[in-house]
C-alpha cells in the first residue's frame, strides 16, 4: 500500500499565550478551524532548520505507528500580532510572517514523569530507535518532551532532531554517526526489544516513503535553511542523510545496546 501523508493549513486567529520552554518562545494559539495549536514559528532563534526538524521528526514518528499530535501547516497574516504589547513577541511574529508549523494542543496532558509511569520494552525501544535514526538530543530525564494524555504516551518536540543541519558541514560522515548521546535517553533502560524493532522499521521506511516525507519541506523553509542551496539541493541533503542512516542503522543500534548495558 502507497504510504500518503499531507498536512492540512489553516490560518492563526488568535494568539492566547507565549509558552516560554527553551529559547524558542513557542506559542498557544487558535486558528480558524477553531482547533489550539502550539505553533512553532520560522523567526525564532533556529528559524527554518527548526520547522524542518520538527516535521521531519513528526512525520516519521507517525509513520513509525508512535502517537504524535496532528502537525499542520500555519499560516501567519502580514496584519497579525501588529497589537502585541510585547516588543520581543511582536518581532518574533513579524519576523514569521507566512508558512510556520503547529501541533494540536492536547489540553490537560501531563509532563511524563518516568518514575512514576513505567513504559513497556516494545514502546521504549521503538522511541528509542526511532531518536538515533533522527539523531534527536532531546529526550532526557531533565526534558522528556513527551507526555501523558488519556494514559497513552505522546511525543512532542522534535526541535532538536536532526542537529547535522545546524553546521551543514560533513553531513555524510554525520550521517554515519553512532549517535553516542542516545546514553541519556529516559527510556533507554526500558528498551530491550531494539534489535527487534531495527529489523521491523527498517521494513516500513522505504527510500520511497522517506522520499515523499522529505518532499513535505515548503520551499520557503528549504530556500532559507542553507545559504547557497536551492531548495530541491536542501530537500536532497536530508534525503541522503537519512536513507545512509537508515543503511548504516546497526552503527546506531550496537551504540544503544552498548548504553544499554551500563543504563540498566
Amino acid at each position: 500500500m502507497k504510504y500518503a501523508m499531507t498536512l492540512r493549513t489553516v490560518n492563526v486567529t488568535r494568539y492566547i499565550t507565549p509558552l516560554r520552554e527553551g529559547g524558542s518562545l513557542p506559542a498557544l494559539a487558535e486558528a480558524d478551524d477553531d482547533f489550539k495549536y502550539v505553533v512553532k514559528f520560522r523567526g525564532a532563534g533556529h528559524g527554518a532548520k527548526a520547522l524542518i526538524s520538527e516535521l521531519i521528526g513528526g512525520a516519521v514518528a507517525k509513520l513509525l505507528g508512535l502517537r504524535v499530535p496532528e502537525l499542520v501547516f500555519v499560516m501567519l497574516d502580514e496584519a497579525f500580532g501588529q497589537t502585541e504589547g510585547d516588543e520581543e513577541i511582536q518581532d518574533l511574529l513579524q519576523g514569521s510572517r507566512g508558512l510556520n508549523l503547529g501541533m494540536h494542543f492536547l489540553s490537560g496532558a501531563l509532563t511524563y514523569d518516568p518514575i512514576t509511569t513505567k513504559v513497556d520494552g516494545l514502546l521504549a525501544s521503538q522511541i528509542v530507535w526511532m531518536d538515533a535514526f533522527l539523531t534527536n538530543v532531546d529526550r532526557t530525564v531533565r526534558n522528556t518532551n513527551m507526555l501523558m494524555w488519556h494514559k497513552d504516551l505522546w511525543l512532542i518536540d522534535h526541535g532538536a532532531t536532526l542537529y547535522f543541519h545546524h553546521t551543514w558541514t560533513n553531513w555524510e560522515k554525520q550521517a554515519l554517526s553512532p549517535f553516542p548521546l542516545i546514553k541519556d535517553h529516559v527510556l533507554l533502560p526500558f528498551a530491550d526489544q531494539l534489535e527487534k524493532v531495527n529489523a521491523a522499521f527498517k521494513q516500513i521506511i522505504t527510500n520511497d516513503i522517506m522520499r515523499e516525507l522529505v518532499n513535505l519541506i515548503p520551499n520557503e523553509w528549504a530556500a532559507h535553511a542553507e545559504e547557497g542551496l536551492s531548495a530541491d539541493d536542501v530537500r536532497e541533503v536530508y534525503y541522503q542523510f537519512l536513507i545512509r542512516r537508515l543503511e548504516h542503522s546497526d552503527n546506531f543500534l550496537n551504540e544503544a545496546l552498548n548504553a544499554r548495558k551500563t543504563a540498566v
